[in-house]
């Protein structure tokens, strides 16, 4: 099949397509004809050395994909050849063919096309599974969304907004703080222009964040402890800003709150598939009705994966990068 490969670790120029062996179900999985797949940070991060793949998966990137199943293993359950369906996988999304545990394999959200549904199973989540399972947002509650124009933040506000929470968001122009406001964001904040932790208290009135969805790390650890209202929940799922930083204990313990770092990827399958039930049973209503959208920025062939790494790398993107398997 073919698959784009990387010549080595490097910049975007060491991806190009060429051909590997096709793929095969073993027990429990489902091989998909991959119709789409998107880009995410993490692919990035792979293609320069950064980020290995877990023991025993492919070394060819994708963390989502969607397509129609071509085969079904022994003991996969729920899905038939010639199924339309969306997955979560850890890794082998750049590809014309993917296997992937039947538990990860998501139905097409009704309303959504088939090239639209690559963009969803990656951030949909990763936002669900560490803002609502884990960080627990309820409805009036305070959330600041950093990088609310990207992939993952635009889910966030959408999926924030749409059960009631009060959302804030940062981003780096007035055009991508334009888009986050269009998709419920109600206070948005230049992170270029305007210190976050001053406007987080003022528009809350001294209140602060109860959930900060953080992609910095190091960089915005200090700060965003201090915009965290009392028992807030600060949740770290990227270190763009660094894997080393300094934390005041004391100011934490003063406002009981919690730092929770997570890692979708190398999770156990059981706990993805636990993950992929959910978003099925409380997202994909919202997706079906128009409520919450994919939001998809560029759409390119997926010979042109070097550039669309390229575009991301950019930060002139918003929303998600498709990359279509013709």
């Amino acid at each position: 099949m073919r698959a784009v490969v990387a010549s080595g670790p490097g910049g975007p120029e060491v991806l190009s397509l060429g051909e590997v062996p096709d793929p095969e179900p073993g027990p429990g999985e489902v091989a998909i004809a991959v119709a789409a797949t998107a880009v995410n940070r993490p692919d990035l991060l792979q293609r320069m050395g950064h980020y290995a793949p877990p023991p025993g998966t492919t070394d060819v990137l994708g963390l989502e994909c969607s397509g129609t199943i071509a085969a079904v293993g022994d003991d996969a359950t729920g899905w038939s050849v010639g199924d339309e369906c969306c997955a979560l996988l850890a890794g082998g999304g750049y590809a014309e063919r993917v296997v992937c545990p039947a538990g990860q394999v998501m139905p097409v959200p009704a309303g959504v096309s088939l090239q639209e549904a690559a963009s969803l199973p990656e951030v949909v989540c990763t936002v669900w599974s560490n803002v609502f399972m884990i960080g627990g947002l309820r409805r009036d509650e305070w959330i600041l969304v950093h990088g609310g124009a990207g992939g993952i933040g635009s889910m966030a506000i959408q999926l924030a907004a749409a059960l009631g929470a009060r959302v804030m968001t940062t981003a780096g122009s007035a055009e991508k703080l334009e888009q986050c406001a269009a998709l419920g964001a109600e206070v948005t904040i230049d992170y270029k222009q305007q210190d976050f932790v001053s406007e987080v208290m003022g528009a809350s009135d001294g209140h602060g964040a109860d959930v900060i969805l953080d992609m910095m790390g190091a960089s915005y650890l200090g700060r965003n402890v201090e915009a965290l209202a009392t028992e807030g929940r600060l949740l770290v799922i990227g270190l763009m800003g660094g894997t080393k930083g300094e934390l005041d204990l004391n100011q934490l313990m003063g406002k009981r709150a919690a730092i929770v770092s997570t890692r979708l990827r190398p999770r156990p399958v059981s706990e993805k598939a636990a993950i992929c039930a959910a978003v099925v049973e409380h997202v994909w209503p919202l997706v079906a009705d128009g409520t919450v959208r994919p939001v998809v920025s560029t759409t390119l062939p997926l010979a042109e994966a070097g550039r669309a790494h390229a575009l991301m790398e950019s930060g002139e993107s918003s929303g998600k990068i498709l990359l279509t398997v013709s």
